[in-house]
């Protein structure tokens, strides 16, 4: 249902993690078979016009990662992203020589010296450095030419979607000749419209560029402080009990 609700918006691409489970590194049979049922489900429904972006969260180990693209192909999504951490890169190196999708990865580098590494190893199709995260717009389009020089793509990771995050990558993307797409978080809308009142929205799948001063949206102080800084806890995958 939220695949067609997304569909029905205008969006012609949609991403999400098939996979169940707590694990890490090892997949086993039942989780492995539940994953590609859920991605021919959601290509069944959107139908084969809609592109399908699989996310993996870096839970694979390269064998695993290799079996599983081999099983997706038929469903042709667009991408695979983060089959393995980028933190291993010759692991993930060595998944993406055996995997036939286009590998995406990039949010947990930094700096464009870490993604010298990843260039220098071909260890990916597609990069999505976050501009929140990664050192600015400046350091967003210097990764994206450095990766232009090797043939490959970009896809800014867009978690900090709410407003402001989401203006700046906005701006770094429109001058880069590599871009493919970004991130947009549908369940952001309400903060980010009570935050900033001229928050960019999509229009028929695509966010036009701000036109106004700076980064093209305003900031309400008032509403922004309802929202007030909190560490963010330990992140778990949940397991069988939560289904319970």
């Amino acid at each position: 249902e939220r695949a067609k609700a997304v569909v029905a918006r205008g969006f012609s691409a949609l991403k999400f993690d098939p996979f169940p489970g707590p694990w890490r590194a090892y997949i086993g049979r039942r989780e492995e078979d539940a994953a590609v049922e859920r991605v021919a489900a959601v290509r069944e429904v959107v139908g084969p016009d809609v592109e399908i972006l699989v996310e993996v969260h870096r839970r694979l180990a390269p064998a695993q990662a290799i079996r599983v693209a081999a099983r997706l192909e038929p469903l042709r999504p667009y991408w695979y992203e983060e089959p393995v951490s980028a933190r291993d890169l010759p692991g993930l190196a060595l998944a993406k020589q055996g995997i036939r999708l286009p590998v995406v990865t990039g949010e947990e580098l930094y700096t464009k010296n870490e993604f010298r590494d990843l260039f220098a190893q071909r260890a990916a199709d597609i990069i999505n450095p976050d501009v929140c995260v990664c050192g600015g717009i400046l350091e967003l389009r210097e990764i994206a030419a450095m990766a232009d020089a090797h043939h490959i793509a970009v896809s800014p990771h867009n978690y900090n979607s709410t407003g402001v995050g989401l203006a700046a990558t906005v701006h770094a993307a429109a001058g880069m000749p590599n871009f493919l797409i970004t991130e947009y978080f549908v369940n952001f809308e309400q903060v980010a419209q009570a935050i900033c009142p001229n928050a960019l929205r999509p229009v028929a799948g695509m966010i036009p560029l701000p036109e106004a001063p700076g980064l093209g949206v305003a900031l309400d102080e008032d509403a922004l402080a309802e929202y007030a800084y909190r560490e963010f806890g330990s992140r778990r995958l949940p397991g069988p009990q939560d289904e319970m």
